[in-house]
Order: structure tokens, then C-alpha cells, then sequence
């Protein structure tokens, strides 16, 4: 018994070296989480990265919600396989630019539930960090579960030098009392807090062009000021944005001339401003 454990140790020192050597050619390292689920964080995540991709930028996008992986499904990405050997796993590719891992990759159907405690999350993301040949990028966006627990924990554990979190937020009181646990929880792991997103601000009619706050609005602004937390931007419910992820393929693609198209672009150039200029 001694043996095995001093051999899994070794496993796991030998997979922080690799991960660190994976994560020292990454540039920026940026999780997007939430304290709260349907917020649109993987919206969010999905988006960010495709947008950083059309700027000619190398990217990552990192699903870590084990549970409940979507992002291939709003990739139009389901029933894409892995590739690689036993010392490397190639991540699936979406044009030249975007590189992308989910457990959904490895699963037999998309109604495969996963039923892992800690430990086995924990296992399979320091696999996808270590052993995953991601190469040079210049993002690695990583698409956390909602909450605080064992997946955005690994995470923050697992990667020595995260650039920052991006917080998403809707405007009502009952999500931002459940965004400040991950606020928290990030300062409490020195992370540092790349800005807030306050998402699903207004209704915009797709008659009339009329916005209707159907959950308030301002909420994430107002907290991200009293916090002193940068606020990155604020987006409209949209109904193309919910049609554009259900078809597969992000928003952005023909909506960029939008309310919500412009506003996203206008986050996205914010947070390329903050990780250059602290680069």
C-alpha cells in the first residue's frame, strides 16, 4: 500500500511539473464563473473566446463544468472525439485560432450523466491541464460550474499564476447575493478580479427595439462599484443570442451590428486592454 501511494504521489508531482510547463506558454489564464447557475457564464465564455479567436488571437477554451458541459453543444461541436497518445491529448479545433476541451468529448452521448465526487473532477482536470497539448496561446478561457466547489477550486489550485476572473452577474438582488460568495472566494485564493459582467440587463423587443428591465438593471455595476471591482460592461437579453447558442455557433457570427453585439465586443476589447497592460 505504501508503494502505490508513493507512486501516485509521484504521478501527481510529475503532472504539476507538466502543467506548469503547459501553463508557462499561455499567456493569460482567465476563468469565467459565477455564484449562481442560468446566468449565461458559458455564454459568456463561448463567446469570449470566439471573439478573441476572430482577432486573430490564439485561444483556449476550457469547459471544466463536469456536470453539465455545454459548450459543445453551443460550438455546434457534439460528437467531436479527442486524438493523442499516451503522453498527449490534442485538443479538438474550431477554425485556425480556437482550441477546445470538455468532458463531453470523452462521453458516449450527450445524456451521459457524470456521477463523480471530488477527487475524480479533481483528477480529470489536472489531466486536461497537464496533459493536453494546448501549445502557445495567447487565452485560456476556462468555463467554471456555477458555485465555489471542487471544479473552479482545482483550477485556481492547480494553475500558480491565473490572470484574473471575469464574475457574471444578473441584475437582481438574489443573484448578486450569490455572486459576492465568488467574489470572496476569489480574493481568498489571490486571484485577481479582472472585472464584472452584468448579463441579461434588459430586454431588447426585436419589434420595436424597446429595452424592458424584466430583472432589474444595474445591480452588477452598482456592487462592482461599491466593491471597487472594474466593471466590464453590461448585456441585454437578446433573442438571437439564445437562437445563435442553440444552433451552435456563437452570437457574434452575424449579430455583431447589434445592441448586444456591440456591447460584447466593447467588453472584449476592455478585457484584452487589462491583460496586455498587465503583461
Amino acid at each position: 500500500m505504501q508503494k502505490t501511494m508513493e507512486e501516485k504521489k509521484k504521478q501527481i508531482d510529475e503532472q504539476g511539473k507538466r502543467v506548469n510547463e503547459r501553463m508557462s506558454r499561455i499567456k493569460s489564464k482567465l476563468l469565467v464563473l459565477s455564484g449562481k447557475g442560468g446566468v449565461g457564464k458559458s455564454t459568456i465564455a463561448v463567446n469570449l473566446a470566439w471573439a478573441l479567436s476572430q482577432k486573430g488571437m490564439k485561444v483556449g477554451l476550457l469547459d471544466v463544468d463536469i456536470h453539465g458541459p455545454n459548450v459543445p453543444k453551443m460550438l455546434g461541436m457534439e460528437g467531436v472525439h479527442l486524438t493523442g497518445s499516451e503522453q498527449s491529448i490534442e485538443p479538438a479545433s474550431l477554425g485556425d485560432n480556437l482550441k477546445v476541451i470538455s468532458i463531453a468529448f470523452l462521453l458516449d452521448s450527450h445524456d451521459t450523466p457524470v456521477i463523480w465526487r471530488g477527487p475524480l473532477k479533481m483528477t480529470v482536470i489536472r489531466q486536461f491541464l497537464a496533459d493536453v497539448n494546448w501549445g502557445g496561446l495567447d487565452y485560456l478561457i476556462i468555463d467554471a460550474p456555477p458555485g465555489t466547489g471542487d471544479e473552479p477550486l482545482s483550477v485556481c489550485q492547480l494553475i500558480k499564476d491565473v490572470t484574473g476572473a471575469i464574475i457574471v452577474t444578473t441584475p437582481q438582488e438574489i443573484s448578486l447575493l450569490d455572486v459576492k460568495k465568488s467574489i470572496n472566494f476569489v480574493k481568498q485564493l489571490n486571484v485577481p478580479l479582472t472585472g464584472i459582467i452584468e448579463n441579461m440587463s434588459g430586454f431588447i423587443c426585436p419589434h420595436c427595439g424597446k429595452s424592458v428591465d424584466i430583472f432589474k438593471a444595474g445591480g452588477g455595476q452598482r456592487m462592482a462599484h461599491t466593491l471597487k471591482i472594474p466593471f466590464l460592461g453590461s448585456l441585454p437579453i437578446e433573442p438571437s443570442i439564445v437562437e445563435a447558442s442553440d444552433e451552435g455557433k456563437s452570437f457574434l457570427s452575424s449579430d455583431v451590428e447589434t445592441e448586444g453585439g456591440r456591447k460584447f465586443m466593447e467588453i472584449v476589447n476592455k478585457i484584452i486592454g487589462v491583460t496586455q497592460n498587465g503583461d
